[in-house]
């Protein structure tokens, strides 16, 4: 009786916390603004159609999508499976591991540091991390970093570095996997891409905050824009909505992906999110707001390296040519880790963005299939802003 009571009490307790984590996240979350999908009621079915044919050409377990225009969702939702086994659908809750999408989080961190005058991206790192040994090649600093231009290495042995699972307690700590390594090249030479260079970044936002740089991104960044499921993908704890990760043997045959610990790489390809928390930071890019416009100006804009070469990278995002996207400009970032994908596009001058995740790593099977899945996110795009 004892233990039936005992477990009553148990099942009590779990079933008030969860109802209060619920009432506290419905307490605080910003509302997308939404519009009449009738409008787009052609667009829609003829962009569903076209995906969800590739995720079954691909056999991609489950995948999320949602698109605004003009800061208005449009169309949201899942298709496939979050969790296979449970047969859970993927809907546009589900948390899908964002890869290097991540960046730009950390990006819009020490673009918000910057623009409380709390930190200089042009002071090398030792101002603020003064742990971290200074280089023969010359000064690194946030900004070149942000750029991927401060030579630290990227991933070298991707078993002993990608399939990490220590848990690192801290930012700080997770330096010692590159901190005494030889840089690629001289700071600001040349464009080299790092993950690694984002963990620096993390190192930097926690100390010139004083918080830790997961708290700090969740109180200054996230809560504000209502993002209130996106953070760090903590392997031990219970995450609603959290998608299963999965993987591809050789042959093509879908498995659950290896455990992991991404605690070694937060800022670089260790966050959760949800395609419409994305959207939701898409939106603060979009116009001024807790970003002032000077701001907004800099993280879209292209460093160059010291030979005035521009590299198409500004404070974290990607800027990609007009020339590939028939003629838009777009921003945006991609993002691969083990059994997650995404990539989220911004067309300023169109007022579209998009966001997709899916719960596997590997869309590139077929061979060649990750360029095709990404054409196909572009080209709905463009049905998109055809149709505005």
């Amino acid at each position: 009786m004892l233990r039936v009571r005992f477990a009553g009490l148990a099942l009590g307790t779990i079933a008030a916390l969860v109802h209060g984590a619920a009432a506290n996240v419905a307490a605080q979350e910003l509302p997308l603004a939404r519009t009449d999908q009738g409008r787009w009621a052609e667009v829609i079915a003829a962009s569903r159609g076209k995906l969800d044919s590739l995720r079954r050409a691909m056999s991609i377990p489950g995948l999320s999508i949602s698109v605004s225009v003009d800061r208005r969702v449009v169309w949201s939702e899942g298709m496939g499976y979050a969790d296979l086994e449970l047969r859970s659908p993927a809907t546009p809750l589900t948390r899908y591991r964002i890869g290097s999408v991540s960046k730009v989080l950390t990006a819009a961190g020490a673009a918000l540091l910057h623009q409380r005058g709390e930190l200089d991206l042009d002071a090398p790192v030792q101002a603020y991390v003064p742990s971290f040994p200074r280089k023969l090649e010359g000064e690194i600093t946030t900004r070149l970093l942000a750029g991927h231009m401060g030579g630290i290495r990227h991933y070298v042995d991707i078993e002993a570095e990608y399939y990490l699972t220590r848990r690192y307690e801290t930012v700080f700590e997770a330096l010692d996997l590159f901190r005494d390594d030889p840089l690629v090249a001289a700071p600001g030479t040349e464009w080299s891409y790092s993950s690694y260079g984002f963990n620096l970044i993390s190192a930097v936002i926690a100390s010139a905050s004083g918080r830790g740089f997961l708290q700090y991104l969740d109180e200054e960044v996230f809560r504000p824009l209502g993002m209130l499921h996106t953070g760090g993908d903590h392997t031990d704890s219970l995450i609603v909505n959290r998608a299963r990760p999965y993987d591809r043997t050789p042959d093509g045959r879908l498995i659950n992906a290896r455990h992991i610990d991404n605690s070694h790489k937060w800022a670089g390809g260790g966050f959760l999110s949800t395609t419409e928390d994305l959207l939701r930071f898409a939106h603060a890019h979009l116009e001024p707001g807790l970003f002032r416009q000077e701001t907004l100006d800099l993280v879209w804009t292209s460093q160059r390296t010291t030979f005035g070469e521009e590299v198409g990278v500004g404070i974290g995002w990607r800027l990609f040519p007009p020339s590939r996207l028939g003629g838009r400009r777009a921003v945006g970032h991609a993002g691969g880790a083990i059994g997650g994908n995404a990539l989220l596009m911004i067309y300023p001058d169109d007022g579209v963005a998009i966001a997709v995740a899916a719960n596997i790593a590997d869309i590139g099977y077929p061979q060649g299939g990750a360029l095709v899945f990404g054409n196909v996110i572009y080209e709905i795009a463009d049905f998109f802003i055809e149709a505005r």
